[in-house]
Order: structure tokens, then sequence, then C-alpha cells
């Protein structure tokens, strides 16, 4: 057997934590193509398979979950002992990756991660946008941004950003030959845009008011998986939208959409930055969660 070197073993532990060249190519910054080469020449070296090639994407070997099993803890030995190397830093420094939802990015992360970049230079911020939830530890990722009921029990979360509404709306031409809704029922004769997840299920409109809690299974002709292209067929009068108030306020206040339903439109904690427990966060994660709070706590009078 030839010797193996660290850098082999980094590799191959890149690929074994994704189960997938693809994602694995992402987080080294080299082509799934060179990255697959590279496995084949430590295969070689080492004189035995580790990860077998199927058309769903990677498996290991007995021999490969050995030799994964043995390196991890010792590499995340290594990762914690430069991380600890940070605290002899000025400010933080690293790589934060964060997984977040369209919505959710443009809304509250965007905003919030601009100022932060200025307050901490040495930080570098990846966002990748995906409206499916994902394995966040297996796919690489430092934390994520979710509305507040679609964050797993098992993560910490923390609230970012402020409260939102969501709103119904249509363009005026949508009512000029129909009445407008009076209560959440009335949507039944009504064409409402739905959203479907990219899980596959249909979003249900919520709804409460004294108490009362509505979720509609709204119909209609058109289906979206995207909520910006949503607010664009509604302004070309396609129909009804359910959509955050906050991506509606400005159609609406120049007359372009009009609202309806909104005493049964309630407020709602969120979104919520969320990560998984750990006893020492990476210094650019912590730096950001401490970030976050400090952003949303309210201003002292």
């Amino acid at each position: 057997m030839k010797r193996v070197r660290s850098t082999d073993l980094a590799i191959f532990l890149a690929i074994a934590n994704h189960r997938s060249f693809r994602k694995a190519s992402v987080e080294l910054g080299v082509t799934a193509s060179a990255l697959s080469h590279a496995l084949r020449a430590i295969e070689e070296r080492l004189e035995v398979r580790l990860v077998n090639r199927t058309t769903r994407g990677v498996a290991l070997t007995e021999a490969g979950e050995r030799l994964f099993d043995r390196i991890r803890p010792a590499f995340l030995d290594i990762d914690a002992a430069l991380e600890d190397l940070n605290s002899f830093r000025g400010q933080p420094y690293g790589k934060l990756r964060i997984n977040a939802a369209r919505a959710s990015t443009r809304l509250v992360l965007l905003p919030i991660v601009s100022r932060f970049l200025k307050a901490y230079p040495s930080v570098e911020v990846e966002i990748v946008i995906d409206d499916a939830l994902v394995d966040m530890v297996s796919s690489g990722f430092d934390a994520g941004v979710r509305f507040g009921e679609s964050v797993a029990a098992d993560m910490i979360a923390v609230p970012i950003g402020p409260r939102h509404r969501f709103a119904v709306v249509a363009a005026p031409s949508y009512f000029e030959n129909r009445g407008k809704p009076v209560t959440p029922h009335d949507l039944r004769d009504h064409e409402c845009i739905r959203y479907r997840f990219a899980a596959g299920a249909f979003y249900r409109w919520e709804f409460e008011r004294g108490g009362i809690e509505l979720e509609i299974e709204v119909a209609g002709s058109l289906t979206l998986g995207d909520q910006d292209i949503i607010l664009d067929a509604v302004l070309h009068g396609c129909g009804l939208g359910y959509l955050f108030e906050e991506q509606v306020q400005r159609a609406v206040a120049d007359g372009r959409l009009i609202p309806v339903l909104e005493d049964w439109c309630p407020f709602y904690p969120g979104f919520f930055l969320y990560y998984p427990s750990r006893r020492q966060l990476p210094t650019a994660l912590r730096a950001f969660v401490d970030f976050v709070k400090v952003d949303r706590a309210p201003a002292q009078v």
C-alpha cells in the first residue's frame, strides 16, 4: 500500500459526509469529475475500494464505512483545534454557509447579512437558496433560516427579523366581474394561485380571527413553486395570492393590488435562524448568532 496523504483523507471524508460527488465538489471547490478521479487514485493507493458509485449517488463499502468512522472524529478534533486559534484573532474569521428559502432570504436574511459583513469583514458568507427542507448537517451547512414551524425539534432556533403577516391580494382587474371574499370559506368560489412545496404538497392558506383558526385548501387553475412568480401572476390578474405582507405592501400602496380578508390574517412569530446543538460553535457562526440577537433586540428609549 502506497502512502496516503491527509489531503487524500479529506477528499474521502467530504465524499463520505455528503454521499455525493456533486455536493462534495461544492464544499471543496473542485469539479465533480476531478473529485471522482482523485478518489479513484486514493483507492488505488490504498488497494481497496471505498465507495460504490450507483445511479442514485454514492454508497460506502464496508471498508469505506470503517475508514469513515475512524477518521471523522480525528478531523473534527483538528477542526476544533483550528477553530480555537480564532480566539487569538482580533475578530471572527472563516466561512459561514447558510441554507434558506427564497422568501426568507429576501425578507430578512440578506439585509442582516449585509450589516453583518460590514461589521465582520473577515467572515465570508455563502447563502444557498433552496425552498426544499434539507438535512443541514449532511449537506455541509452551518445554519439555516426557515419559518418557525419548519424547524426540526432537535435544532437550536433563534428568532431572526420581525414578526410576519400574510396577505390575500388580487389585482383590480380580477375583481371587475366578481365580488370580494368576506370569509376564508368564500375562497372556494374564487380562482386562487396555489403554492406547491418542493416535496410535492400544497400549502394550505392559514387564517385566524377571534380564536377561530382555519386552514383552507384552495383551488385554482394555476400552481407555482416560487412566491415571487406568484406575485407576478397576481399582478397579471390570474387570481388571488397568499403572500407575505412585506412582498405586496408597495403594490397595495400604489393601487396595483387590493387586499382582502385582512381581519382574518394574523401575525406569526416569523423566521428563525437554526443550527445543530454543538459544544463549541465555529467562531463565524457564534458571531452571526450573537449579531442576530442584538440586531433583533428593540432599541432602548
